[in-house]
């Protein structure tokens, strides 16, 4: 399976020659040249969810927003609806009240943090797996420490196929020799799949410090295959602030 995560910068329309509706043709091209099994996106806005379950014709988007009415960003999953079977999917705050809209942990932003997981069937084999695909808090690293714990403890403690291989991915705004990051040595079963992959933020080349804050985790028996960047770019405008990182897995 190709799996790829992408954060696909916040639509909020102050980006200039960076703003979504500059750089949209090219997110489609991209996909529907690579044709990932599954898309774990960051950042999704309202209306780019539309967007994408208007053009994605061979994909299914589910998610909601992190606000009090569901709106606001999503960590939206785009999956191939004619190899995967959706079985189970639920949405779950970052918080000591996971289950309350847009509760946030005290020492966080005034952004609140969500995990869509989903369980899925791949038809062909029969393989049931987990995916989890979250975006950490941008402030505070005590709230990126819970929230990961959270998530894993989540994984955890799953009673729905409880032993599926699982795939985590997601913006964890933390480099990999972060303390935040080092809440997976807990975990020696995940593998980082983008290991090494180098920079995933580069903010449009900005001021902004590059960084290696974009992940896929993999557990369960599965095995990377190959990984890489999507470092595309027509006239200098990048797919995103982010190099979305695709990874090929198998088991």
């Amino acid at each position: 399976m190709k799996i790829v995560t992408f954060n696909i910068r916040v639509d909020c329309g102050n980006d200039g020659i960076y703003n979504f509706c500059y750089r949209r043709d090219l997110v489609l091209e991209k996909i529907l040249k690579e044709q990932p099994d599954i898309l774990c996106f960051q950042e999704v806005m309202p209306n780019v969810a539309v967007w994408l379950r208007e053009n994605l014709r061979d994909y299914y988007v589910i998610g909601c927003g992190r606000d009090r009415q569901l709106r606001d960003e999503q960590t939206t999953i785009a999956y191939r609806w004619d190899r995967l079977n959706l079985m189970r999917m639920e949405t779950y705050w970052l918080s000591e009240t996971p289950m309350v809209p847009a509760s946030r942990y005290p020492d966080q932003s005034i952004c609140p943090r969500v995990c869509t997981e989903a369980v899925f069937e791949e038809m062909e084999t029969g393989l049931v797996f987990r995916v989890a695909n979250t975006h950490l808090d941008h402030e505070g690293p005590g709230a990126r420490i819970q929230g990961l714990r959270q998530i894993m403890t989540h994984l955890a403690e799953a009673e729905f196929f409880p032993q599926a291989p699982v795939i985590l991915t997601g913006d964890m705004n933390a480099e990999p020799d972060s303390r935040e990051m080092a809440v997976m040595k807990d975990y020696p079963a995940f593998t980082n799949a983008a290991e090494g992959i180098g920079v995933t933020y580069h903010g449009f080349h900005r001021d902004d410090a590059a960084c290696s804050i974009d992940y896929i985790f993999i557990s369960g028996g599965l095995r990377c295959e190959s990984v890489e960047k999507w470092t595309d770019e027509r006239d200098g405008i990048p797919l995103s602030d982010h190099y979305p990182v695709c990874a090929e897995v198998y088991r």
